[in-house]
């Protein structure tokens, strides 16, 4: 595909250790060339066999993030899309299994015309071939490329490669990025021989890195910098200090201060520009004088002893309210609470009164759902605002059934096939294929759009009549019960522009200060500094909950 621009290409890959930030660098690094008035995109490589990231364990891997055209991928996705403010699509993330997949295809089509296939250049050409057709897609000036994994592993050694050929044919429009980890010796000392030894591997794949992004728990000294430059065979303005912070939205702001932008425009060849940042440094103050403090208590499958692996499993939700906070002006302490502690008559419950609202997020299975559903009861039954995001939003509508409705037994049909009432259930075209085991497009992926009832409040909520939202789920209200169930005075505010699927539920405010449930995932569409109206209106119900 033919590009409309000479675009440039950053790398972003990580030394010594995983886990140090290359996504937020990327994402950061992205923000600052934006800020000057670039159009940026952003790209994820995914080491893993797997095709996609719907099959892999939160635990393991962290949330899956949905993008707008309906691909499941790696959480950093969710990092782009909430720095750049930007939809990401499917050309916007590849993994080994992806890109295997399209060659052994390409090759049984007869793509290459008979001719051996080999590892190399086939691979890395397909890698160049989908980062520049992700260029032309978006019309960038610059695209960011993160490389999972870490220099010298096995796994991503041939994404090193397709940089190392993408710069020896167009050395002026590619750029590498080493995010790197100094160890703090207890004396206080940042130690860098572990970079050292990170540049010398990437020197051993035929990489000279262009710029070291040293992440450390404390800022990086002149003498350490040099110590660096000096033996990784760049400048001092190429070592850049990444320390710890109190919330990732401050690291755009410390790469300004070290010169990071105007620095990677200078190995461009490129002019000098200023950073617009005004709004984000705008930002920072708001979290950095929050006012009155407010408890949120997230309830979930993966708070036990050994699994607790919060940030990663539910980091858009949890961004999600960061950004309704600043925007309401408080302060927000999220209380983890276990699903599976929240048996009938348990003491658990004392921990939802001392919260001031309550989020059910989605998820799958049988795992926990007992217990949230005995939460949202209390929940519904002591006025405590409640959100409920998908899975959260159907045990919302069991419960409901069972508890107001009186329809004993009611149940999703995921976790009871035989529930006399199956007031959640999959729908007539999808059922074939689960009951044969063939979970394949059986999902609703990606963005749907749903009308709004008028004069509810989600239609206040988001000031619209009709809403684009993103999904992740395979089972419905079954429209059997709507009529009983609203009947009972559980409000459907929003459905798909045909009628047919439930999107939003809610009690009226005689009944409930705010009950909300949506089958989307609107996490995945919030923003630092436009948060989302369904998270915002849980943190203001909760800020008078505290009054």
């Amino acid at each position: 595909m033919k590009k409309s621009k000479e675009t440039k290409y950053i790398f972003v890959a990580g030394g010594v250790m995983s886990g140090i930030g290359k996504g937020i660098t990327a994402s950061s690094v992205a923000k600052i060339l934006q800020a000057r008035g670039f159009t940026v995109s952003a790209m994820k490589i995914d080491p893993y066999v797997n095709v996609d990231a719907g099959t892999m364990n939160p635990v393991e891997h962290g949330e899956v993030f949905v993008l707008s055209d309906g691909l499941e991928t790696d959480q950093d996705l969710g990092n782009y899309e909430r720095f750049l403010d930007i939809n990401l699509y499917s050309v916007d993330y590849m993994t080994t299994g992806s890109l295997y997949l399209s060659i052994i295809q390409k090759e049984r089509n007869l793509g290459y015309k008979g001719k051996c296939v080999q590892v190399v250049p086939e691979v890395p050409n397909a890698v160049i071939e989908k980062i520049e057709k992700a260029a032309a897609h978006h019309n960038s000036d610059f695209v960011v490329i993160e490389i999972g994994g870490t220099v010298g592993e096995y796994e991503n050694i041939l994404f090193l490669e397709a940089y190392r050929m993408l710069k020896n044919r167009s050395p002026e429009n590619a750029l590498f990025i080493l995010v790197s980890y100094l160890p703090l010796q207890k004396d206080g000392e940042l130690k860098t021989k572990p970079t050292q030894i990170a540049v010398r591997s990437a020197y051993a794949v035929g990489i000279q890195p262009d710029i070291i992004v040293a992440r450390a728990e404390v800022p990086m000294d002149k003498v350490r910098k040099e110590k660096i430059a000096i033996n990784c065979g760049l400048e001092e303005a190429d070592v850049i200090s990444a320390p710890n912070v109190e919330n990732i939205y401050e690291v755009p702001l410390n790469f300004e201060k070290d010169g990071l932008g105007n620095r990677i425009l200078e190995k461009f060849g490129m002019s000098k520009r200023e950073a617009k940042l005004s709004s984000w440094k705008i930002l920072i103050k708001k979290i950095d004088r929050p006012g009155k403090e407010i408890a949120i208590g997230i309830v979930g499958k993966y708070f036990e002893a050994g699994e607790f692996t919060l940030t990663d499993s539910y980091i858009s939700v949890i961004e999600a309210v960061k950004h309704a906070s600043y925007a309401a002006g408080v302060k927000v302490n999220i209380k983890w609470l276990n699903s599976g502690d929240f048996s009938t008559g348990s003491r658990a419950f004392k921990q939802l009164n001392e919260c001031d609202g309550i989020i059910v997020p989605g998820g799958f299975g049988s795992r926990g759902v007992d217990g949230k559903i005995n939460v949202i009861q209390h929940c519904r039954e002591n006025k405590i605002p409640y959100l409920g995001l998908c899975y959260g939003m159907q045990l919302a509508v069991v419960e409901f059934a069972r508890n107001v409705v009186g329809l004993k037994g009611a149940h999703t049909t995921e976790i009871n096939k035989q529930s006399p009432y199956p007031v959640i259930a999959i729908m007539d075209e999808q059922r074939k294929k689960i009951d044969n085991k063939d979970y394949g497009g059986t999902m609703r992926l990606g963005d749907y759009k749903a009308k709004l009832k008028s004069g509810t409040k989600i239609q206040k909520l988001y000031k619209k009549s009709s809403v684009v939202e993103r999904h992740r789920h395979r089972y419905e209200v079954n429209p059997e019960y709507i009529s009983e169930i609203e009947s009972k005075g559980l409000i459907f505010s929003g459905s798909s522009p045909n009628g047919k699927l439930m999107e939003f539920i809610e009690f009226p405010e005689k009944m409930h200060p705010y009950f909300v449930g949506t089958q989307a995932h609107p996490e995945f569409l919030s923003r630092p500094l436009k948060p989302h109206p369904l998270f915002l209106g849980l943190i203001q119900a909760a800020t008078k909950r505290k009054k």
